[in-house]
């Protein structure tokens, strides 16, 4: 037990006896732990309900990883008509275009919760890309599972129809099919937003969220409930 100890103690100091300095062993890199505090280049700051992360138009020099809340990113057309195009949450990362040489921020960042979200300034984001590959295969894997998204909402605005839309939209807002859940409640979002990310009108989705209701594939009772049977709307030809 004493050697033990001896052993222990020499790895923790790097010391021997005879005064040589072996190096520490080098802590395996936990992105999530490097995630969640501050450090060079990154900082961490808490978002109220409606609060701007940061506006269309602004330089682009940092990215955003969520930890906590829902953030939402709407555009802006020069005519002054607002879209929403989409509704990120805890996990996620927003801004990243700037890795890839965008200089101004194309969407605005606002947050639809009370919100905690690092800043990651463009430098050290890429630093930490090159020295770490575990880094690199999260921020990989969020890319990858980002484009995948955006090519399912190209070909549903393409193809299906405005109620399949929103079925989507719905299961897709209670994360369905993650972690086993099978009647997930969302956080409240107005019928406005809906519309906004499907590309209709206000009317047609409160048309549709009372027909999903009468059919029992949605509640309303404080808290939207979505039941895993509205998959039958998305799927129905």
């Amino acid at each position: 037990m004493a050697a033990f100890q001896g052993i222990s103690a020499f790895l923790e100091t790097g010391a021997s006896r005879n005064g040589y300095m072996s190096p520490k062993l080098k802590q395996a890199f936990d992105p999530e732990v490097f995630l969640a505090k501050v450090g060079e280049g990154r900082t961490i700051a808490d978002y109220s309900k409606n609060q701007v992360v940061f506006s269309q138009g602004d330089p682009a020099d940092a990215i955003f990883y969520i930890q906590k809340g829902k953030v939402k990113l709407t555009v802006v057309s020069n005519n002054g008509r607002e879209a929403v195009v989409a509704i990120l949450d805890a996990g996620d990362f927003l801004g990243e275009a700037c890795l890839a040489g965008r200089l101004l921020c194309l969407a605005t960042a606002t947050a639809m919760s009370e919100c905690s979200i690092v800043r990651l300034e463009k430098p050290a984001t890429i630093r930490v890309l090159h020295e770490e590959p575990a880094f690199s295969e999260l921020f990989l894997a969020y890319l990858l599972s980002r484009n995948i998204r955006i090519e399912e909402d190209l070909v549903d605005q393409l193809f299906n129809s405005s109620e399949k839309r929103l079925a989507r939209v719905l299961l897709l807002l209670a994360h369905f099919g993650k972690e086993g859940k099978t009647e997930p409640v969302i956080a409240k979002i107005s019928q406005e937003t809906l519309a906004e990310m499907i590309g209709t009108t206000r009317s047609r989705v409160s048309f549709f969220m009372n027909k999903f209701r009468k059919l029992g594939l949605i509640e309303y009772n404080g808290e939207l409930h979505i039941h895993s049977s509205l998959l039958n709307i998305v799927l129905h030809d």
